[in-house]
């Protein structure tokens, strides 16, 4: 067999094109390196945390004395946020043992309040609809992350809890929802996500 040298043209067009590919690698080696990104949390940090909510909504309802109550739970890299209203201390006392016990948890903030008197049918239907008002205001609200952000009210007194990214978006989720009609106050139990 024999072999045919190639064309004079590309035999020059070979060594050139190895020379700009060396000169850009040298190019990008000489260049700062790029501050890597480091996103808050990952897809598998967010799976996990699902787990870990599902686990502890599943382990208030299997208890006889916390499956009736209404308690929202929040979880992010493994803290837990608990909020929400009972009729007993010693339910709040039981609802934050059993989300410490699940594993995975690596702490639990338990804001669960006590109800006090019971409400009318009227008001807890008002509590309903002040609910429902202060979502949809901070899910309108561009500069808040409302889905990050529990709401629950009793006789007018919205709490707030969940995870927010700065104090700004603390500070604007408090005035919108001070804004909502039927509101009377705002218990703010946000935390800045780390």
């Amino acid at each position: 067999m024999t072999y045919a040298l190639p064309p004079l043209a590309a035999r020059r067009l070979v060594p050139a094109a190895v020379a700009a590919s060396l000169l850009l690698l040298l190019g990008a080696c000489n260049r700062a390196p790029e501050t890597p990104v480091t996103p808050t949390t990952s897809v598998g940090n967010q799976i996990d945390d699902t787990v870990i909510t599902t686990r502890i909504k599943t382990a208030l309802l299997e208890d006889p004395s916390i499956k009736s109550l209404s308690i929202d739970v929040e979880t992010r890299k493994g803290e837990v946020i608990l909020s929400g209203h009972a009729d007993q201390q010693s339910q709040i006392d039981l609802a934050g043992r059993i989300a410490t016990a699940v594993v995975g948890v690596s702490s639990v903030d338990n804001h669960l309040a006590l109800k006090g008197p019971s409400a009318s049918v009227g008001q807890t239907t008002d509590d309903v609809i002040v609910t429902s008002r202060v979502k949809t205001a901070l899910l309108n609200e561009p500069l808040v992350k409302s889905f990050d952000i529990s709401v629950t009210t009793l006789k007018g007194d919205v709490r707030l809890t969940g995870f927010v990214n700065n104090q700004a978006q603390i500070d604007r989720s408090i005035a919108v929802a001070r804004a909502v009609e039927g509101v009377h106050s705002i218990h703010d139990e946000l935390t800045i996500k780390k």
